[in-house]
């Protein structure tokens, strides 16, 4: 009798034992530990990089062009403290935009604006057109007038408000798609830079010039 409960009393810890492996393998479907690690890789994979920015955080590739040193008058807390014609000024990426702002005698009708929206194209952007066609185009004060102009809404729009049809200061719509931190304007230029802010207005760095339909 003795020997039986021994044997039994082994059965018995071998069956515990085997228990607890089962309830602890991976192998098990439902397996307690899985959902813990799953749930951590949930959460890293849960942070698209098209997340909503911060209020006043600008964002995209193209901001990496910007200098980093709050001195430096295009640095983005300098341009902050000015409105947005000045603030263009003082950015090493937008000089064809200030050179054709001062062309047609914008600067200080955007630098007077209560509030505004700005698609600043970038100089490569500028280069993308023909050099005999944007001479012309800076030639003509008319129609250089006209194409600035549809690059600016007369109201502060934030990312959260950015997609969507705007009416701008030239007087016809542009349409902006995405969210996040991916916008298209007008189906083909993409927002490089967003969210950057001046004293009056908020500017959507863009890497395709705007041509309003005729």
């Amino acid at each position: 009798m003795r020997a039986s409960k021994l044997v039994a009393v082994a059965a018995a810890a071998v069956f515990a034992l085997s228990a607890t492996a089962a309830c602890g393998s991976s192998d098990d479907g439902n397996d307690t530990a899985a959902p813990a690690a799953t749930t951590g890789a949930a959460t890293t994979m849960a942070a698209p990089t098209s997340a909503a920015p911060m209020a006043d955080a600008p964002f995209g590739a193209g901001c990496s062009a910007v200098p980093t040193d709050p001195a430096d008058a295009g640095s983005f807390t300098a341009m902050a403290k000015v409105p947005v014609g000045t603030a263009a000024a003082g950015n090493p990426v937008l000089k064809t935009l200030v050179t054709a702002a001062k062309q047609a005698n914008l600067v200080d009708s955007l630098n007077t604006l209560p509030a505004g929206t700005v698609f600043a194209p970038t100089d490569a952007a500028f280069a993308k057109i023909p050099q005999a066609d944007l001479a012309k185009v800076l030639a003509d004060t008319k129609t250089l007038t006209g194409i600035l102009t549809y690059h600016v809404v007369p109201e502060k729009l934030t990312p959260a408000q950015l997609a969507g049809s705007h009416k701008t200061l030239q007087g016809t719509e542009l349409t902006v798609s995405g969210s996040g931190t991916s916008f298209t304007v007008n189906g083909a230029s993409m927002v490089v830079c967003g969210n950057v802010q001046t004293a009056n207005a908020i500017v959507y760095i863009v890497d395709t010039v705007l041509m309003p339909k005729a």
